[in-house]
């Protein structure tokens, strides 16, 4: 397993990295990232559980890095990552499902 606090500062300091090379490309990361937390209809907890699941989906390990650290700060327990990391298992095992149906489309098609 990886040591994740270790990582967790890697990949800051490659984003650093890359904000000295392109400052307003992590500009307008930052800008993206931070816009939906200024509608407030989400709470910060809610926000990292979701990032969580989008994170596995995605296949991150650095966004798992950065937002389970600061979900952990925000009071998140592991038993409410468990649950929002059943949502990610579900969706992908869905999204696996619906292709097989496009699969199957494309060889009758063949």
């Amino acid at each position: 397993m990886l040591d994740w606090n270790a990582y967790r500062g890697q990949v800051v300091a490659g984003v650093g990295e890359i904000a000295s090379l392109s400052p307003d490309t992590v500009k307008g990361y930052a800008a993206l990232s931070g816009a939906g937390a200024k509608t407030g209809h989400l709470d910060g907890k809610t926000r990292e559980l979701i990032a969580l699941a989008a994170a596995v989906s995605l296949r991150c390990d650095g966004c798992i890095a950065v937002h389970t650290a600061e979900a952990k700060k925000l009071g998140v327990t592991q038993e409410e990552i468990a649950e929002a990391l059943g949502v990610a298992i579900a969706i992908n095992a869905g999204a696996a499902l619906v292709y097989s149906t496009r699969t199957l489309d494309a060889f009758a098609a063949a």
